[in-house]
């Protein structure tokens, strides 16, 4: 099965990022809500999740559960971006139009993610 090109920059994209939990913690390790523990042990956990379902993208038959695995980690971060919005230590200088824009992105790119399901 030949898997769509849009679906390597989607793969791509997770990477790198997933990458860059590693590259620049500080970054990561910042927007953080308070409440959630071991915030080190989450940031590489997510990260090396981040990698592993880009992986999972580029493989057909496992395509979709990367996708699915996706969604959830989407979904996973969210408070992140909610946190960046409320508490200005964690917005790291982010315009607040652009902070609330972060929000509906999230939902554009689990639709993204959800047309490889």
């Amino acid at each position: 099965m030949q898997l769509p090109w849009h679906l390597y920059i989607m793969a791509a994209v997770y990477a790198l990022a997933g990458l860059n939990h590693f590259r620049v913690p500080k970054l990561y390790l910042r927007i953080m809500p308070r409440y959630l523990p071991a915030h080190k042990t989450l940031n590489y956990l997510s990260g090396a999740a981040e990698v592993l379902l880009a992986v999972a993208l580029c493989i057909p038959a496992t395509s979709s559960l990367g996708a699915w695995g996706i969604i959830g980690l989407l979904v996973a971060v969210f408070p992140a971006n909610v946190y960046m919005l409320t508490e200005p230590k964690a917005a790291m200088g982010l315009p607040r139009w652009a902070l609330w824009l972060r929000l509906p992105l999230q939902a554009v790119l689990i639709v993204w993610a959800w047309l490889y399901t």
